[in-house]
């Protein structure tokens, strides 16, 4: 009895053609029975209406099969990145319909009002796609997908419920990646070699070519230049690879300041994994510490093409713990770990020239024995503060404190490079490709 309700009377709905023919029909009773020449004509309506009522009834419940759906997305998805899902829907009615498609998307999202309304032709298959943009990482819940059905009387509706539970996992942005395969090359086939300062003397070599126009004279070979009878020969060199790159995360409640819907905490994520690509495809050993009052995660150094999912994995389930980040037990831990001279890329941030200065000095003991370069945010609300026109006094004071705080984040770039502490100041949205410059810009001077 249970399941007859449920399936002939619970999944029963009338819409608002129902409601409008309805009410049409009662208000012309109502007048019928002050002016009774009306009444034949009304009772005719209304015999009409329940005929049309009854007829929609039986095409949507006893013809026809259960419509079919489903949902077709990747099993990751990519944070602070459109996302793309597809639902696949068929009519089994050999009639056309209206269909309302809801599918139940995970709580973060916190939409209440996702639906698509959509015609069907009779047996007809439909893809529907929409895109979803996560701000944060974590494990996502699908729920059903509920279909409205309607024929096109359109006086009531039936409801279909596909269970298409499913789970995602929400991963640091990795969809724009190739974007950032920055891969400087200093030879160019056919021409010279065009190189710029180098620190050092950390190159390899790597074969002898045909000296052309370009190319550096001192590294003409003689004894090859002899055997080929006099034509020039120079030696051909490549920077040094598989040198150690290690990204700090630091996890403090500096770093879950929003911006644009995701935190600093997740912009400095998805910066280290498009550094991670960068430097695997410089064939650099990458290694991962994440840190705030302890020490967090330690992933060593390594160039294996597995390390790139290695980081993901580890950079997935990483979050602020809203406490002061310990720069001395990241200095003891950094000293005790990493042997080899480095380069450390450390995410943080700096609110003011006074918080630098608390941690300075074990930013300049990491300093002396690898290469330290501090990336942190500029905050652009602080900026714009600071550009705005002032119509009153309370706007000029405004506009003079946001100017002391956006000039205390340039004296903090000043503050390191006094130190030898190199430093990159970003506005959040550009942080991937301003650390993956400065990355490449070290690489080709052979800085690390």
């Amino acid at each position: 009895m249970l399941n007859f309700f449920k399936r002939y009377i619970g999944d029963l709905f009338v819409s608002t053609r129902f409601y409008l023919a309805g009410g049409a029909v009662i208000l012309l009773l109502i007048v019928a029975f002050f002016v009774p020449v009306l009444y034949d004509v009304a009772q005719i309506f209304f015999g009409a209406f329940l005929v049309l009522v009854l007829a929609d009834y039986v095409f949507l419940f006893l013809t026809g099969r259960k419509p079919a759906a489903e949902r077709e997305m990747s099993d990751r998805f990519s944070n602070g990145d459109r996302n793309k899902i597809d639902l696949l829907v068929k009519n089994p009615f050999s009639f056309a319909v209206k269909m309302e498609v809801i599918d139940e998307l995970p709580f973060q999202f916190q939409v209440r009002d996702f639906h698509m309304k959509k015609n069907f032709s009779a047996q007809q298959h439909q893809k529907i796609a929409y895109t979803l943009l996560p701000t944060e990482r974590g494990e996502y819940s699908f729920g059903h997908i509920l279909l409205f059905v309607q024929t096109l009387l359109g006086f009531v509706v039936r409801r279909f419920s596909i269970d298409a539970k499913e789970k995602v996992r929400v991963y640091p942005s990795f969809m724009n990646l190739r974007n950032y395969q920055l891969v400087s090359h200093t030879n160019v086939e056919g021409g010279g070699n065009k190189r710029i300062r180098k620190v050092g003397h950390s190159m390899e070599f790597e074969q002898i070519k045909d000296y052309v126009n370009g190319d550096d004279i001192r590294t003409i070979n003689w004894k090859a230049t002899a055997r080929k009878g006099g034509q020039l020969m120079v030696n051909n060199y490549v920077d040094e690879k598989s040198q150690q790159v290690f990204c700090i995360i630091d996890k403090g409640r500096l770093m879950k300041m929003p911006f644009g819907g995701l935190s600093l905490l997740d912009y400095a994520i998805n910066s280290v994994l498009a550094l991670t690509n960068v430097c695997l495809a410089k064939q650099d050993k990458f290694g991962l510490i994440s840190f705030s009052n302890k020490m967090g995660m330690v992933l060593a150094a390594d160039r294996k093409p597995v390390q790139r999912e290695n980081v993901m994995q580890a950079l997935y389930k990483e979050n602020t713990d809203f406490l002061e980040s310990d720069f001395e037990m990241l200095y003891t831990q950094v000293r005790h770990k990493i042997k080899q001279r480095s380069l450390l890329i450390l995410y943080t941030n700096f609110e003011s020239l006074n918080g630098l200065k608390r941690q300075v000095n074990y930013l300049r003991s990491i300093a002396r024995h690898h290469l330290l370069m501090v990336v942190f945010f500029e905050n652009t609300e602080l900026t714009r503060l600071s550009c705005a026109d002032a119509y009153s006094v309370d706007d000029v004071y405004v506009k003079t404190i946001a100017e002391k705080f956006v000039s205390e984040k340039r004296l903090v770039v000043k503050e390191l490079q006094k130190y030898g502490i190199l430093s990159v100041l970003s506005t959040p949205e550009n942080l991937t490709i301003n650390s993956i410059n400065k990355y490449l810009e070290l690489k080709a001077k052979q800085a690390v």
